[in-house]
């Protein structure tokens, strides 16, 4: 397996305090340590260990409530956390566990909750975030599970290296993965391509993808690429774009702050052609999981997201290879883009032996097949079963392992700290979501790495 170096922002990264992605409404978090205490505690379960306390509840007695926050409400996510906090209950059944379910896409709405609870002194058990540079907003505040979870569940060789990087933070081990997403593919609705005449099998460029949402438009009622324009919906279809068009080493050094001009522009030039003729005409007022409904409707022919939207095809039954079917976004054959979800310790954590024990779950292959086989993701940990996954997932899982490179989602917090992200969403926002300004959006993202 390719080793992903997961610190290539690291300097960055561990310096900057978030002024953007789901914290920005609450200001710059520089009071965040003094308010939580640095997770520097006695770790003897009083609320302020580091994560390796001894609290009550190693007999099965547990005497503090395991609080958890997740934006998982519905569409992809519903089913998979009932199916994930149900077996945690089954495993735990003497643990009163508080499961908070806060909706809104692209996590806003839960990073702004979390934002406030830290900021107030009032951290929940564990909360669902992205692991990687994300977790560089939270500098000062995380514990570390290394001791309790991470090596006592034996999970440093059971989950994928990049997994296992990703979760470290300035304090440690801070996060356990639960699964990962594919951001390099393209879904489809069968029917409608059938109708069009369009194999997407044989789609090799972005050329070859704009001539056939052309023939989509003119052989079909259906739209041709179901689209939202939320600026991260276009972050990470810009991401795929710069990957098809100028490859893997284009796309990591831009990441890396040596970004070529002329790439960043020549995307946002084929990204301005897809945008302008092919998407929806409500795409500025849709979220993603809306529009998403188009795919299995049959009012759009193709989609680019992350493989969640397969979680929702799954969810509503829809077979896959004669409702749907997906390939790798055209150009991107040999990649995995790759995207974790996990959950996050707060150092100083209100229940300390409950959290471990919670962790040590996620990061167990029960946990794995019980979210992922909903969620449309696939298990971070490499010795799980696929009896209980569709064939689509059990292809994920198979290239994950034979890809040559897996580059980090830009859009979803692994390749780049959060604000840096909100940065790069903002230039799109205010240059690049209709009207579609190519020159701004090239200067703005120059200059914001």
């Amino acid at each position: 397996m390719v080793r992903l170096n997961m610190d290539f922002n690291s300097d960055r990264s561990r310096r900057t305090v978030l002024k953007g992605a789901g914290l920005a409404g609450t200001g710059a978090l520089t009071a965040l340590a003094g308010c939580t205490g640095g997770g520097n505690g006695d770790g003897n379960g009083n609320g302020n260990g580091d994560g390796n306390g001894n609290g009550n509840g190693g007999d099965g007695q547990w005497s503090n409530e395991l609080e958890v926050l997740h934006g998982w409400t519905g569409g992809d996510g519903a089913e998979a956390a009932d199916a994930l906090f149900s077996t945690f209950q089954e495993q735990y059944p003497d643990m009163e566990v508080n499961e908070q379910p806060i909706g809104g896409g692209g996590n806003q709405n839960l990073d702004q909750t979390v934002a406030n609870r830290l900021q107030g002194g009032d951290p929940p058990s564990s909360f669902a975030g992205w692991p990687g540079a994300n977790l560089a907003q939270y500098e000062g505040v995380l514990g570390d599970i290394e001791s309790n979870v991470w090596d006592e569940a034996g999970l440093k060789d059971a989950h994928a290296q990049e997994a296992v990087e990703a979760c470290q933070s300035d304090a440690g081990f801070s996060a356990v993965p639960i699964g990962s997403h594919r951001l390099n593919d393209l879904f489809y609705n069968v029917e409608v391509i059938e109708e069009a005449g369009v194999d997407p099998s044989s789609l090799e460029s972005v050329d070859d993808l704009i001539s056939a949402l052309d023939t989509v438009s003119s052989e079909t009622d259906a739209t041709p690429l179901a689209f939202s324009l939320a600026p991260w919906g276009i972050l990470q279809t810009w991401g795929v774009t710069m990957l098809s068009e100028h490859g893997y080493d284009a796309y990591m050094n831009f990441i890396e702050g040596n970004g070529d001009e002329s790439a960043v522009r020549g995307t946002f030039e084929k990204l301005e052609e897809i945008l302008t003729n092919y998407i929806n005409s409500d795409a500025a007022s849709i979220d993603f999981t809306e529009v998403n409904q188009d795919i299995m409707s049959g009012d759009a022919a193709f989609i680019h997201q992350g493989n969640w939207v397969a979680g929702a095809y799954i969810t509503e039954g829809l077979e896959y290879g004669s409702d749907w079917d997906a390939v790798r976004f055209p150009g991107t054959e040999d990649l995995y883009t790759l995207h974790m979800d996990s959950f996050i310790y707060p150092g100083d954590n209100p229940s300390p032996e409950e959290t471990a024990a919670w962790l040590r779950y996620v990061g167990s292959e029960d946990a794995q097949v019980a979210y992922n086989q909903y969620k449309g993701s696939i298990p971070t940990r490499t010795d799980v079963a696929t009896d209980e996954f569709n064939d689509y997932l059990v292809d994920t899982i198979e290239d994950f392992d034979e890809v040559s490179e897996k580059p980090p989602t830009l859009a979803h917090g692994l390749a780049v700290d959060p604000s840096t992200q909100s940065e790069l969403e903002g230039v799109l926002n205010d240059n690049f979501a209709d009207p579609f300004d190519v020159d701004s959006a090239t200067s703005g993202f120059m200059d914001v790495v």
